[in-house]
C-alpha cells in the first residue's frame, strides 16, 4: 500500500491558516483524485478543497472546529499501488503538545441547568472561524451581541449560515422608520421602498470610503483609435471560437497593452506603506466583474505580463465564469498590483473609478463608438469613419504626479494604436 500526505493547501498569500468546518468523506470512504474531501474556512472565503491523490481517506488528523496552518498534515490517502513509501501513522499523529500548529477550537462550557434565561449565552473563549469573526466586524456584531447566536455546527459553533441567518433575522426585526446614521436628515416617504444592503455591497460601501479618504484621488483622460485592433479581432475572433472553444473579447489585448505599459513606468506598479513606497516586481491586474445582483468583485490574473494573447483571453474567461458562478478562491481575489474597470460594457464614455486599495492607480475602458476623425495620408489629411475609446485612469496623488499619471495612460494608448495587425493568434 501506498500512503499519501494531504496538507493543508495555500490560498493566498497572507492566508496562513484556516479552519476545517466539514469533512465531506469519512475515514474508510474511497476518494477520487480533485474530489472535494472537506470544507474550509478563512478570513475571506469558504472553500472545498480537492483530494490529491485517489484512494481510502485513511485517517482525519485534523478535525471539524479545528484550525490548521498552511502545510499541516490534515490527512493520510492510502491506494493499493506501493511504491515504497508506507508511512508510520503513529509518527505524524498530532501531538497534544501545546506547541503543536493544530489549534484546538475550546468546547463551550456548560452551564448549570438552574442558570437563568442567558444561560445560552457563551463564554468569551466560545472559538469563531475567521470568516465568521470577519462578518461580525463587518456587520459591527459585538462580542456580545455574537454570543449570543445559536450556533449549529460542531460543539455548537457558530457557522457562516448561522450569522448570516441572524443578520436576516435581525433586519426583519428592527423596522426602520427612517435610513440609520441619517434619520435626522433622510426621511422615508409612506411610498418610498427601503432596500437594505446585502453584505457584499456594505463590504464595497466602506472599501470605497476608505479609499477616498486613503488616496488623493487625480484623473487623466486619453481617447484612443483602435480601428485596428477591432478589425483585426474581428478576424479572429470566430478562428479562436472555433479552434479554442474560447469567447475573443477586447479585455486580453487591453490587458497585455497595460501589462507592458506598466513594465515601461514601473513606479505605476506600487503599494504605499505610511511613508513607504513598496514597488511590485510582479504585475498581478485586477479586472472588476459585475455580477447579477450588481455587485462587482475583482479577480486578479497573476503575472499577466508573462501569459501570451491566447494565455490572456483563457484567464479573462476562467475567471469571469468563476465570478459569475461564485466560484472564485481566496487566491483569485488577492495580490493584485493595478486594476481596470471595463465601464464601456455598460454603454459609459469614460469614468472616475476609485482606487483598489493599496494599489495606487485604476483604468477604466470607455465604449468603443465609431466618430469621424481626420486621417493624415501621405496625400493630404482626410475625414474618414474611426473606432474610438476614452481611457480614463485614476491615480493617488500621494506618489503618483500628473507627469507619470498621464505618460502612463497615454503609453496604453499609444500602444493600442500601433497594434500589430499581422500577428496570429
Amino acid at each position: 500500500m501506498a500512503t499519501f500526505e494531504m496538507v493543508m493547501p495555500r490560498m493566498g498569500e497572507s492566508i496562513m491558516e484556516g479552519t476545517i468546518l466539514k469533512w465531506l468523506k469519512a475515514e474508510g470512504e474511497f476518494i477520487e483524485q480533485d474530489e472535494s474531501v472537506l470544507e474550509v474556512a478563512t478570513d475571506k472565503v469558504d472553500t472545498e478543497v480537492p483530494a490529491t491523490h485517489s484512494g481510502v481517506l485513511k485517517k482525519i488528523l485534523i478535525q471539524e472546529g479545528e484550525i490548521a496552518k498552511v502545510g499541516k498534515v490534515i490527512a493520510i490517502i492510502e491506494n493499493e499501488a506501493n511504491n515504497g513509501s508506507d508511512l508510520n501513522f503513529s509518527e505524524i499523529e498530532p501531538k497534544e503538545d501545546p506547541t503543536n500548529e493544530t489549534i484546538v477550537a475550546e468546547k463551550p462550557k456548560v452551564k448549570d441547568a438552574s442558570s437563568d434565561a442567558t444561560s445560552s449565552k457563551r463564554g468569551a473563549n466560545q472559538f469563531y472561524s475567521p470568516l465568521v469573526r470577519n462578518i461580525a466586524k463587518e456587520e459591527n456584531i459585538s462580542e456580545d451581541e455574537l454570543q449570543k447566536i445559536e450556533g449549529s455546527g460542531k460543539d455548537g459553533r457558530v457557522t457562516k449560515k448561522d450569522i448570516i441567518q441572524y443578520l436576516e433575522s435581525r433586519k426583519q426585526k428592527s423596522p426602520s422608520p427612517t435610513l440609520s446614521k441619517a434619520e435626522s436628515v433622510i426621511k422615508v416617504g409612506p411610498n418610498d421602498e427601503i432596500i437594505e444592503m446585502d453584505r457584499m455591497r456594505k463590504m464595497i460601501a466602506n472599501r470605497m470610503l476608505e479609499s477616498k479618504e486613503i488616496s488623493a484621488h487625480v484623473s487623466s483622460f486619453v481617447e484612443a483609435d483602435v480601428t485596428n485592433i477591432v478589425t483585426w479581432r474581428n478576424k479572429y475572433k470566430k478562428i479562436v471560437k472555433e479552434r479554442e472553444g474560447e469567447p475573443f473579447t477586447f479585455m486580453p489585448i487591453f490587458i497585455e497593452a497595460i501589462a507592458q505599459a506598466i513594465k515601461d513606468f514601473p513606479l505605476i506598479n506600487v503599494s504605499v506603506d505610511d511613508h513607504r513606497i513598496i514597488k511590485r516586481k510582479d504585475i498581478n491586474i485586477g479586472m472588476a466583474v459585475a455580477l447579477k445582483n450588481g455587485n462587482l468583485i475583482v479577480p486578479v490574473i497573476k503575472n499577466a505580463d508573462q501569459l501570451s494573447l491566447l494565455g490572456l483571453t483563457k484567464k479573462v474567461n476562467e475567471l469571469a465564469n468563476k465570478a459569475r458562478n461564485n466560484q472564485l478562491t481566496a487566491d483569485d481575489l488577492s495580490e493584485g498590483t493595478y486594476t481596470i474597470s471595463n465601464i464601456g460594457s455598460f454603454g459609459n464614455l469614460m469614468g472616475t473609478p476609485i482606487i483598489m486599495q493599496p494599489q495606487v492607480a485604476i483604468l477604466a475602458l470607455g465604449s468603443i463608438v465609431k466618430k469621424p476623425s481626420v486621417i493624415e495620408t501621405p496625400a493630404g489629411d482626410a475625414i474618414g469613419i474611426r473606432h474610438k475609446m476614452f481611457l480614463s485612469h485614476s491615480y493617488d496623488h500621494r506618489v503618483v504626479d500628473g507627469a507619470l499619471g498621464g505618460m502612463f495612460v497615454k503609453r496604453v494608448a499609444d500602444l493600442l494604436e500601433s497594434f500589430d495587425t499581422n500577428r496570429v493568434v
